[in-house]
């Protein structure tokens, strides 16, 4: 009888001991992955190269049931994928931006370049819906980093 007993306590405390090691007790939530890509240059393809890896990293992390976040940052040049009126990605980053429920696709527009823009043109500059705008792009790539943030430069 004695040992039956040294027996079940000595499981229920493996079991304690396992299943906080290996996540899979009640209340254990997933990290979500968390990705930053930039886009630093006017140039249509490189666009089209970032939003497909945003679209693919996307339906990867859907496709396993995990949450991903991604960020793209736009600077320099790059900031001409955020503006409503020379965007040539504009329909793209609207459609990734709302089929990436549950997981959040955001755009950031460097509020440095824009400024720049605007004053070069001598107009403001009307960014696409989907972009925030942010003090400055680098900073930002800088602040996700330090946040734990993975960084791809495509």
């Amino acid at each position: 009888m004695k040992s039956r007993r040294a027996l079940a306590i000595a499981l229920a405390c493996l079991i304690a001991i396992v299943m906080p090691a290996s996540g899979s007790y009640a209340g254990d939530a997933a990290k979500p992955h968390r990705i930053a890509f930039h886009i630093d240059q006017n140039d249509p393809a490189l666009m089209g190269l970032v939003l497909n890896n945003v679209a693919n990293v996307t339906d990867y992390y859907h496709g396993k049931g995990e949450e991903v976040q991604i960020e793209v940052v736009a600077y320099g040049p790059g900031l001409n994928m955020l503006r409503e009126d020379r965007s040539p990605v504009k329909d793209r980053v609207k459609h990734l931006a709302e089929k990436s429920f549950p997981s959040k696709v955001s755009f950031a527009a460097c509020g440095n370049t824009m400024t720049n823009m605007e004053k070069a043109e001598g107009h403001a500059i009307t960014l696409i819906p989907q972009a925030t705008v942010v003090p400055a792009g680098v900073v930002r790539l800088n602040e996700l980093q330090e946040q734990g943030w993975s960084y791809i430069r495509p």
